[in-house]
């Protein structure tokens, strides 16, 4: 019998079993794969729901395939929802981030003088996509201050910008694409939802990795991508559209008979989900891999890996520390699984040359993806790697001896 203590215990969190993690996962076998803030690699149960489809399409044609799968397809819409603690209802399915992150803005009837409110420290795309909205609109871009530390955005400093200047839009990315960084999305909605302002999170490198709670943000949008931390296909992605969006009749710019209907030869309506923000033709096979990923992402458990992929990143950090021509450019009390490093004496291709050629994936970062954060660090690029769950201990420690004997290489040569 349980006593009221044992009762009112948390239950303990299970642990990952990181042989069968790796079993289901066939890359594994090939590559240290230390890019997955580019794309994870992919599950078994993932690659098989998308070859299946394919092949139902191949034997019954595509759309007696989708109409056979109909329920599977709608699956994505709640496995999403049960992810980021919402309704199906509210999210829409997107062929990216950058895809779900314009049809949010076409959403919003920007005007000449209107303000956008960001971080210093955002995605290249979202910011590109703010000068586009300056050139054609004349809205104006403010970006909230950072701390002296490099610790991210000062929120207070944000917070009496959103009085004073009281922005159309106010827009956050939660881990930036150039750094493990963490900005403190929740905390910046809590000012949002005072002052009644829309806010946009862009949270392509946060789902997957830490759990993503939309009613804890207080976000009215919310992009992602699949590809990234949550290890589903290429060309996916998804929006979350809030009911005060939806029942305040926000719309794309560009809606189809997908998100409306025709009602009368002069008229149309929207339909009342986040499935205006869609297109009435759908990649089934990738919507269904990007369901199945969802859905082993939550078998997995979000809390747990949300423990181990950061720790991950911490200790190939501890192991890139005070090497002699590496500095970790990563900042803020707890960063996340993108541990960013700038090494002397190499240019960047052929350093991710000799790391490919060791068989260990990562990616490269420029100062035209982070102009103000770059800037502020003053290098011109830097090395990205980014482990996750099904990584190992071994192979954080191989990657870290593979940049210190690169190093060495460039220093020995001057």
């Amino acid at each position: 019998m349980k006593t009221q203590d044992s009762a009112s215990a948390p239950a303990p969190e299970p642990l990952l079993d990181l042989a069968a993690l790796r079993a289901d996962t066939p890359g594994c076998a090939s590559v240290i794969h230390f890019n997955n803030a580019g794309c994870g690699l992919l599950a078994r149960p993932v690659l098989r729901t998308m070859v299946n489809h394919l092949n139902l399409e191949a034997e019954i044609g595509g759309y007696e395939a989708s109409a056979a799968r109909a329920a599977e397809v709608a699956d994505f819409h709640a496995a999403v929802a049960e992810l980021l603690n919402t309704r199906p209802g509210n999210i829409a399915f997107a062929g990216s981030a950058t895809h779900a992150y314009s049809k949010a803005l076409s959403a919003i009837d920007f005007r000449p003088g209107d303000v956008v409110l960001t971080t210093r420290n955002d995605f290249v795309s979202n910011q590109i996509a703010f000068l586009a909205l300056r050139r054609r609109h004349g809205v104006e871009i403010v970006h909230a201050p950072d701390h002296a530390d490099g610790s991210g955005v000062d929120v207070a400093a944000m917070a009496a910008l959103m009085r004073a200047r009281r922005p159309r839009l106010v827009a956050a990315t939660h881990v930036p694409t150039n750094s493990g960084l963490v900005q403190p999305v929740a905390e910046i909605g809590r000012h949002c939802r005072e002052l009644g302002l829309l806010y946009l999170v862009d949270a392509c490198q946060s789902v997957g990795q830490y759990a993503v709670d939309v009613e804890e943000i207080g976000c009215d949008l919310l992009t992602a991508t699949c590809r990234k931390f949550l290890r589903g296909p290429r060309g996916s992605g998804f929006l979350y559209v809030s009911d005060r969006v939806l029942q305040g009749g926000y719309e794309p710019l560009f809606i189809d008979m997908h998100g409306a209907r025709w009602v009368a030869p002069g008229h149309y309506r929207p339909v009342g989900t986040a499935a205006r923000f869609e297109e009435w033709e759908f990649p089934y096979a990738t919507v269904l891999g990007s369901a199945a990923a969802v859905r082993y992402a939550l078998r997995v458990g979000i809390r747990p890996v949300a423990r181990r992929t950061p720790a991950l990143a911490a200790r190939l950090r501890a192991g890139l520390a005070g090497l002699p021509g590496v500095r970790v450019l990563d900042g803020g009390p707890a960063p996340a699984a993108l541990v960013t490093v700038a090494v002397d004496g190499w240019q960047p291709e052929p350093f991710k040359a000799a790391m490919d050629a060791r068989g260990i994936n990562s990616a490269l970062s420029y100062r035209e993806f982070a102009q103000f954060d770059f800037a502020d660090k003053e290098v011109e690029w830097c090395l990205r790697l980014s482990p996750h769950y099904y990584n190992t201990e071994d192979e954080v420690d191989t990657v870290a001896a593979a940049v210190a004997e690169l190093s060495r290489s460039a220093r020995s040569a001057r």
